[in-house]
């Protein structure tokens, strides 16, 4: 039975018992989410040169293991606070309940505007786009990521799935190879891990790999760029 447990921070996670996991680090939900993904990812990616130079105003966000929502719920904010559409998908096998969600209070972090759509409509989000806000869309895939197809591609990936000593299916060649063909040229990927086998998995696929302070708990966290195709 899925238990609302409560991280270092003060924020809640989520245990899952048939994985053995958090959702998110006991060190802290809110500041690995913040950290991890908004910050090192979506922010990083607006103010990087390319995306400043194209005077973008809209960005897309492909998340593998949508979860609880917290990483959509801080990005939507977030998007609202920089000005800038946001067009978010989220890859989901096993979806949490509405009424789970809702217990994480997560409203807490998030502006009311963003909170209670969200509530209102993610079941439907399953089914097809939805909008959040004027500024923010959310669709979400049900299935399994290599299952996942897409004819997009996307500025940003949050790479969440559960650890790989308990889904090390997520983290193999083939699951991040299918997931980098959804990354678009200078595109960031992010995610809390980093290990051996992954950075040398994204080198083989053309991303420039670094490593990047981790949240709390962590020393390291790895983010990657697509090295943009040069055709001669």
């Amino acid at each position: 039975m899925l238990e609302l447990v409560k991280t270092a921070d003060g924020s809640n996670t989520i245990y899952n018992p048939h994985v053995g996991e958090n959702y998110h680090s006991k060190h802290g939900a809110l500041q690995e989410s913040k950290h991890v993904f908004v910050n090192s990812g979506l922010c990083y990616f607006l103010e990087q040169g390319q995306y400043v130079a194209s005077a973008k105003t809209e960005v897309s966000i492909l998340e593998v293991g949508f979860g609880t929502g917290l990483n959509f719920l801080l990005s939507a904010d977030k998007a609202v606070e920089k000005g800038i559409k946001l067009n978010y998908t989220g890859i989901e096998a096993y979806p949490l309940s509405m009424e789970m969600i809702s217990h994480t209070a997560y409203n807490t972090y998030v502006t009311a505007e963003t909170w209670q759509p969200f509530i209102d409509k993610y079941e439907n989000a399953f089914s097809s786009p939805v909008t959040i806000t004027p500024a923010v869309n959310l669709q979400i895939a049900n299935c399994k990521l290599l299952d996942f197809k897409s004819s997009e591609q996307y500025d940003v990936i949050y790479f969440d799935a559960f650890a790989a000593v308990h889904q090390p299916e997520m983290w193999d060649e083939t699951a991040i190879a299918h997931t980098i063909q959804f990354l678009k040229p200078c595109g960031v990927f992010v995610t809390y891990a980093i290990t051996g086998n992954l950075k040398r998995a994204l080198k083989a696929l053309g991303c420039k790999v670094e490593k990047a302070p981790g949240a709390p708990g962590k020393r390291e966290m790895l983010r990657a760029v697509k090295t943009p195709t040069v055709t001669l």
